[in-house]
């Protein structure tokens, strides 16, 4: 007795009972997003964190309190520094309390350190999609000799010890922009994972019928590559990226955690937990403010990125 298996949804396929039915594919999958009620939150949670990373300027001058001002009369020197006043500080003048010991406003601090952690994220995410994407469209459509280079540059970036090097490289560089380095290290690691997607996903769309008829109407590779497999493996991709990002984030969170970051004056998530560690007893709400932000961003995205991977791969969910 034989069971027929349903062949899992790609691209192409989609696309085809789309144009049957008379709707997108991309139309098609909003619609489902934006039934689920959890991506409408996680949309939101998104959309107000990358707002406040673009006005965190505008937002602390609001606060009326820059990153760096030290409130001395906002903490009490004879308890050790801590803020006066109940939950840490918070009051009409410090809407989210103030730094044990130097006064600095805590909103202004988490707005602020938003931006820093939202743009290496964000950014880091960027250079590993992009060059990722490229390893592994390349290597799966061309083969051959380019597929071995480029997938034993995989499997030895990926054996790497990538925690321990990026440790290293953040401790010895010194007069460097940190958040450059940062991004640069991040991305240096982090595209493998997506270039093996794509490789394969390029291997199953090389060999279908609209790009063996593009190859015989004349179209050279990188006309084939931009036109017809890149499309075809956008899907995978978009829901990948939007699971980079969390683990982006919380990357960025640990190197500043273990003080090889993004370093003080400049604010961040994880210099701030790592800070409030030394007072998580007399002043929690120093560790539970930061720490509640990092929660939120890292949840927010990781929730969209599995919505957009059940979506526009269904294979991937499955495997």
């Amino acid at each position: 007795m034989t069971a027929s298996v349903s062949a899992p949804v790609t691209a192409p396929d989609a696309a085809v009972a789309a144009a049957s039915s008379g709707t997108s594919p991309w139309k098609r999958a909003r619609e489902e997003l934006w039934r689920r009620t959890s991506v409408r939150i996680s949309l939101a949670v998104v959309a107000l964190f990358a707002l406040m990373a673009l006005t965190a300027p505008w937002l602390s001058a609001l606060g009326g309190w820059s990153p760096d001002t030290f409130d001395k009369n906002a903490v009490d020197p004879y308890l050790g520094g801590l803020p006066i006043g109940s939950a840490g500080g918070i009051s009409p003048d410090h809407w989210l309390g103030v730094e044990p010991g130097t006064g600095r406003d805590l909103f202004a601090r988490v707005v602020h350190g938003a931006r820093v952690s939202l743009l290496i994220a964000f950014t880091a995410t960027a250079v590993v999609v992009v060059v990722g994407t490229t390893a592994g469209i390349v290597a799966g459509y061309f083969g051959g000799r380019v597929d071995a280079v480029l997938s034993r540059l995989m499997d030895l970036t990926m054996s790497f010890p990538s925690l321990i090097f990026m440790i290293a490289v953040m401790s010895v560089a010194k007069d460097v922009n940190r958040i450059v380095l940062m991004t640069a290290v991040i991305g240096l690691f982090g595209w493998p994972g997506i270039a093996r997607v794509v490789r394969g996903q390029t291997l199953s769309l090389k060999h279908r019928e609209y790009v063996d008829a593009a190859r015989v109407a004349g179209s050279g590779p990188w006309r084939i590559l931009s036109r017809d497999i890149l499309p075809g493996v956008s899907g995978p991709v978009i829901a990948y990226t939007t699971l980079l990002v969390p683990g982006m984030i919380s990357t960025e969170a640990a190197l500043s955690y273990l003080g090889v970051g993004v370093r003080p004056p400049t604010p961040s998530w994880g210099q701030m937990i790592a800070e409030s560690v030394a007072f998580y007893e007399t002043d929690p709400m120093y560790f539970l403010i930061p720490s509640t932000f990092l929660f939120l961003a890292v949840l927010a995205f990781t929730l969209l990125g599995d919505a957009l991977r059940d979506v526009l791969d269904p294979r991937g969910s499955r495997g």
